[in-house]
């Protein structure tokens, strides 16, 4: 029997994938552990989907980390996913070289104490050169904060004269977001059978597929991957146009 890998079409993989990486906790207090458990085994589920997607040529991953939201959980789960952070940073440097893995984040970093900013950056230097999927940690990342913080600087753009009212633009806008030169994910992944977004680039998802699993992010293995983009494949993207449309571009090309 042919396998999920062998069925994915190479040609036509999206360039970028974001995944909101839920049910860590609801996992592990099913299996009577606590939280932080289920948090340890989800770093084993980073694990697995980098080298798949490092594999199959997939260009950016973005993976939802550590939301803005996160910090209003109890100070002991916050410290403890702070710690797995580090601790998470030293020991998947080799997995991140070995595949080619260059590191870079997006959020307020500044959120963070100086020794986890001092970390994120010795792994991402470390990477810099790695010219293989560009793996994207959001990271007290949320994108309504995203969003006014773009608007704050092309207003104070404004204000210096540096651009116009009618200069403001997609493109302009899109520039001062933290994703500035990473494409648009075009396939958004989510794990745990939520059904929602929950503040994760509500501007770059604007023509995104969604697909959801109920699968808990430790459960989710390398098949699951590979099942998303086997569904991502068989969907027709239209971008407002019909079908019609669609398939006379194809024929023309």
């Amino acid at each position: 029997m042919e396998n999920l890998k062998d069925q994915l079409i190479l040609e036509r993989l999206p360039q970028h994938i974001a995944i909101i990486m839920d049910g860590n906790g609801r996992w592990a207090i099913k299996q009577n552990r606590p939280r932080i458990f289920g948090h340890k085994k989800g770093t084993d589920a980073v694990r697995r989907v980098v080298e798949a997607a490092a594999e199959i040529g997939i260009k950016h991953l973005t993976l939802y980390t550590f939301s803005k939201e996160n910090w209003k959980r109890t100070e002991s789960e916050v410290s403890s996913l702070l710690s797995l952070l580090i601790s998470s940073l030293n020991t998947e440097r080799k997995t991140l070289m070995d595949n080619n893995v260059r590191l870079t984040t997006i959020g307020d970093l500044n959120n963070f104490n100086k020794r986890i900013q001092k970390k994120l950056t010795e792994t991402m230097e470390l990477t810099q050169s790695n010219t293989g999927l560009q793996l994207v940690l959001a990271l007290s990342y949320g994108a309504r904060w995203e969003i006014l913080e773009a608007t704050k600087k092309i207003g104070n753009q404004l204000l210096k004269g540096e651009i116009t009212l009618d200069q403001i633009s997609e493109d302009i806008f899109s520039k001062e977001l933290c994703t500035a030169g990473i494409p648009d994910p075009e396939l958004v992944i989510r794990t745990s059978g939520e059904n929602r977004i929950s503040n994760f680039l509500l501007w770059q998802i604007a023509y995104s597929e969604l697909f959801f699993t109920t699968k808990c992010w430790p459960d989710f293995q390398k098949d699951d991957l590979y099942q998303a983009l086997i569904d991502y494949q068989n969907r027709e993207r239209r971008f407002g146009k019909t079908s019609e449309q669609i398939n006379t571009q194809v024929q023309d090309v």
